[in-house]
């Protein structure tokens, strides 16, 4: 019998013993080691994607781990591969699909979210979902690979040239990921975090990170780009000042990358967009290249991850993870480990 963690309704989960079945043709089973909780299992948590999630369900789609066994014509995996999950599947006959886009398939269905996810100890899916890692990548880094390869799809999406400018709005995981990238890519990098701890993350990785609140971010640019302004700005806050800050930054044909998922639409000065010949693009999720890129980064050191994770807590403690998360303060990146659990935890 195994563990899993399960979404039940607006910030309720429990612990649950299952049996899991052998996998079946075309599957994989897979024993997760680390699963990290990010924004979107948040808003999960809180019930605002419930017109998605069929719960009672597991949720969960930063992961490592290693496969356990394998369905009956698998035969590039093998029992105690270390692995990630590209957690996508797409129908492959959609207009995005035909294009080549099948990140953004019409049907997608994101696992972790569409269908149960990785907060569990073991979790079958597709094979093709699976991205091998190197031995050597500690599997608590690897967990960041996920996040780590929306950072290189955005940075791509971007455009982002060595030499340019870039302003990055929010200072979360994937904004500092964001950053990052970006510097790895030979961009000269700001940040803009109002929360503390964040912007503290921030600069000890050696970004240099601004307060909204004590510093004209406008003005801090323009002095920084000798009145040029920046080549590029990412919106990875949600918020309707993000937005706006992330517009104003901007010089002449400057880029927008959308990253944040707004709840709502936002107010943004299109005027600005004339005047300036600015670009908008939006970034979602991520492909292949972007993933098998980010496990690079993250194993050969140049996107050191491992100073994003803030605690490392047993599977089963979950609930309060998420509660800890919500709250703010001092926290970035909790990670569940899968292999501990708390003693009489499970229902």
């Amino acid at each position: 019998m195994t563990l899993a963690v399960r979404y039940l309704a607006a910030r309720t989960l429990d612990t649950t013993r299952a049996d899991p079945s052998p996998p079946g043709p075309g599957e994989v089973e897979v024993a997760p080691a680390y699963v990290g909780i990010c924004g979107t299992d948040l808003h999960i948590f809180h019930g605002d994607m419930d017109a998605r999630v069929d719960a009672p369900t597991v949720v969960g789609h930063e992961m490592s781990g290693r496969v356990v066994r394998v369905g009956p014509d698998v035969t590039q995996w093998h029992p105690g591969d270390a692995v990630t999950v590209m957690p996508l599947r797409w129908d492959g006959t959609c207009p995005a699909c035909r294009a080549g886009h099948q990140h953004i398939c019409r049907h997608l269905d994101f696992i972790g979210i569409d269908s149960p996810g990785a907060m569990q100890q073991r979790w079958t899916v597709p094979a093709g979902t699976l991205v091998r890692l190197p031995e050597t990548l500690d599997l608590e880094r690897a967990a960041l690979v996920e996040p780590t390869a929306v950072a290189v799809h955005d940075v791509g999406r971007a455009g982002v040239q060595p030499g340019e400018r870039v302003v990055v709005v929010g200072g979360g995981p994937v904004g500092v990921l964001i950053a990052l990238v970006a510097r790895a890519a030979g961009a000269d990098v700001r940040v803009v975090e109002p929360g503390e701890h964040r912007r503290r993350v921030a600069q000890d990785l050696g970004l240099t990170a601004w307060d909204p609140a004590g510093v004209d971010v406008p003005t801090a640019v323009g002095e920084w780009t000798g009145d040029a302004g920046a080549d590029v700005a990412f919106e990875v806050s949600g918020a309707a000042a993000g937005v706006t800050t992330a517009v104003e930054v901007l010089g002449v044909r400057g880029r927008l990358c959308l990253v944040a998922i707004h709840p709502r639409p936002r107010e943004i000065d299109l005027h600005r967009f004339f005047w300036r010949e600015l670009t908008l693009v939006g970034a979602r999720l991520y492909t292949r290249d972007d993933f098998e890129r980010a496990v690079g980064l993250v194993a050969d050191g140049t996107l050191p991850c491992e100073r994003l994770i803030s605690k490392v807590v047993p599977l089963t403690e979950a609930a309060a993870a998420f509660t800890a998360l919500e709250g703010g303060g001092d926290v970035m990146k909790i990670l569940l480990d899968c292999t501990a659990v708390t003693p009489g935890a499970a229902t």
